[in-house]
């Protein structure tokens, strides 16, 4: 790493180092791999800091969204109603159970699903609404709980992006049916690999996940239904057992990262998306323009490593042809216009203040498009 170079982030161990390695030399030693003791003890642990009385482990963030939607029912040939800006696994996870992703648009502010919007896309079909918490910023979960409530419809949460926040004080994960959580090394609690959880308030919602993640078995060769293989293994747990107990304290310097950088951007030629619930958790902190890649050379010619979440909708991605999505115009333009700036624990003050500067050095006239869609 050249001097001076500030990174997006860095995944090598850091202060939890010792840990981390002491809880992996715990498996190892114990030699159960799959299913056991730190699953369990995780899984209760998880579920406490979530503000669920269950918690089950799997796989991949993925699986949790699909076993979540198939646990109530959702499957072929129903709708799912979703957003058509997030990472494309959430439309994946729909469509893995023969289900079809139907995009309704942004709420312009939020960057996540409109809730307006995605009452204009129920049709017969539609069996349950999927709304993501992108970037750490809750949907509007109290619309869309009476929303589904109204229409008789499964409520999902994706809340891979969005580890122990809040909604109007209530945690994320917790107004519907259950949420799912991606432990992927680069969210806010993240293993050294894959992984993921759902939580949820029904226990016999959580056991039949269990069964389902487990190929379906009832008993050890008993498979009671056509399950999938989606198990959370024990060295995963582990780590995250470490490194649960921190998350709470690097939401708040996450959050104070990014009312400084709030404040020091103020007057510069980007949009800095408004912050419109105190739980936001802060995954990621996107900043707009409709001079991104200019912006995006500018701060890599400083030495500063930004990125693109995500540069094309979902609707428009090749994947989804097949299931002729609607048109997302305000999705559209925020694609174009997003890029997201260094904002993990370890970003020193410093750092935060050089970043600022270069995006403030960013030439004045530069456009600020994105600001028609964000008053």
């Amino acid at each position: 790493m050249s001097v001076g170079r500030i990174p997006f982030l860095d995944l090598r161990l850091g202060e939890d180092a010792a840990d981390v390695e002491a809880a992996i030399r715990k498996v190892l030693e114990r030699g159960w791999f799959v299913l056991g003791p730190e699953v369990e003890a995780f899984e209760r642990e998880f579920a406490a800091a979530s503000g669920a009385p269950h918690a089950v482990g799997t796989g991949t963030g993925t699986d949790a969204i699909a076993l979540l939607l198939r646990a109530v029912g959702v499957g072929q040939g129903d709708e799912v109603i979703t957003t058509p800006l997030s990472a494309a696994y959430t439309a994946l996870a729909v469509m893995m159970i023969g289900a079809r992703p139907v995009f309704a648009d942004l709420d312009p502010d939020r960057m996540t699903l409109d809730p307006r919007a995605a009452e204009s896309a129920i049709t017969p079909r539609t069996a349950a609404i999927l709304p993501v918490h992108l970037y750490g910023q809750p949907a509007d979960m109290t619309a869309f709980s009476s929303l589904a409530e109204r229409k008789g419809l499964a409520l999902i949460e994706d809340c891979c992006q969005a580890h122990l926040g809040t909604c109007g004080g209530r945690p994320v994960g917790t107004f519907g049916a259950g949420g799912a959580f991606s432990f992927y090394p680069t969210k806010n609690l993240g293993a050294l690999g894959d992984a993921g959880a759902v939580i949820t308030s029904d226990a016999g919602l959580a056991d039949r996940i269990r069964r389902l993640r487990n190929g379906g078995q009832i008993d050890r060769y008993r498979h009671a239904e056509a399950g999938v293989n989606s198990r959370l293994d024990e060295l995963q747990a582990a780590i995250l057992r470490t490194r649960l107990p921190h998350v709470a304290r690097h939401t708040g310097i996450r959050r104070s990262l990014a009312s400084n950088y709030r404040a020091r951007l103020a007057g510069a030629s980007v949009t800095v998306p408004p912050e419109l619930d105190l739980g936001h958790v802060y995954h990621l902190f996107p900043v707009r323009t409709s001079m991104r890649s200019a912006l995006q050379a500018h701060l890599s010619d400083a030495g500063i490593e930004t990125l693109v979440h995500y540069p094309i909708p979902i609707p428009r991605q090749q994947a989804f042809a097949a299931v002729n999505p609607a048109e997302c115009p305000i999705a559209d333009h925020a694609c174009n216009e997003v890029l997201s700036l260094p904002l993990h624990p370890g970003l020193r003050p410093s750092e935060l203040a050089r970043i600022t500067d270069v995006v403030q050095s960013f030439p004045a006239g530069a456009s600020r498009a994105g600001k028609r869609h964000l008053s």
